[in-house]
């Protein structure tokens, strides 16, 4: 039986997703939990990875397992009792064979939360990035308007040991929400490469303080330079999986 995993995790104590030899990354707990139920080895697949200190409200993940004599609902309760409190299953279906989390997405939506100002708020240390030095929010939608659209983001990414080949990418919508000195950059697009959302929003910030012109982005674009300035991932967060 294959499910589709709808989890979402707290980045924080985590390794990322990706399974280490040390045993604490988001994957390894998921396929100790599934194996301990399910008597065998179970692998895990993901959408994507995320890295230490991201968070998660909607990755996807597949898995196939052996025993058919539990409901996908009564799979989420199970598993979800052998996880660390910082990591649920929010929602388990069955799905066919054909189905895989990686190949069969069509898109992905990530958000990355900004707080503005010189005090960062207590509950909002490691879920927001503090920007302690203001900026204009008009020049970060001004931002995010040459950003939207199919471009070659490989100015915008960095690389696990190995350049990527294709990075032509679409970025469907950039949608920018304020509260107080909350800013919440929501990033939807056909796919997204390593580092690169963090890698947009770390030049984004850049340009809405006056440091760099908005003409620097559209050079990035066009390939006669690369940034350099990632915001931290403790303000990313996966949103939604598109299928």
């Amino acid at each position: 039986m294959r499910l589709k995993l709808t989890i979402a995790y707290d980045g924080r104590p985590f390794h990322g997703w990706q399974s280490q030899a040390g045993g604490d990354t988001v994957q390894d707990h998921l396929e100790k939990a599934f194996g301990t139920i399910d008597g065998a080895k179970v692998s895990v697949q993901g959408s994507g990875r995320t890295d230490a200190g991201v968070h998660a409200l909607g990755q996807v993940a597949h898995v196939e397992l052996q025993r058919n004599d539990l409901a996908p609902a009564a799979w989420c309760r199970a598993v979800n009792a052998h996880l660390p409190p910082e990591m649920r299953i929010l929602r388990a279906v069955q799905c066919p064979a054909s189905f895989h989390a990686r190949f069969s997405a069509k898109g992905k939506t990530y958000r990355y939360r900004i707080w503005q100002g010189p005090v960062h708020h207590p509950l909002e240390v490691g879920r927001s990035w503090q920007v302690p030095i203001s900026f204009e929010v008009a020049l970060l939608r001004e931002a995010a308007g040459v950003l939207c659209g199919q471009h070659d983001f490989r100015g915008f990414s960095a690389n696990r040991g190995q350049p990527d080949h294709d990075t032509v990418r679409t970025i469907s919508k950039i949608r920018l929400k304020t509260a107080g000195p909350l800013v919440e950059i929501t990033f939807t697009g056909d796919g997204f490469l390593y580092k690169m959302v963090r890698l947009l929003t770390g030049s984004m910030i850049r340009v809405a303080q006056g440091r760099a012109p908005l003409s620097w982005l559209e050079s990035i674009l066009q390939g006669g330079t690369r940034t350099s300035f990632a915001a931290p991932a403790e303000g990313l967060y996966l949103v939604r999986v598109i299928y």
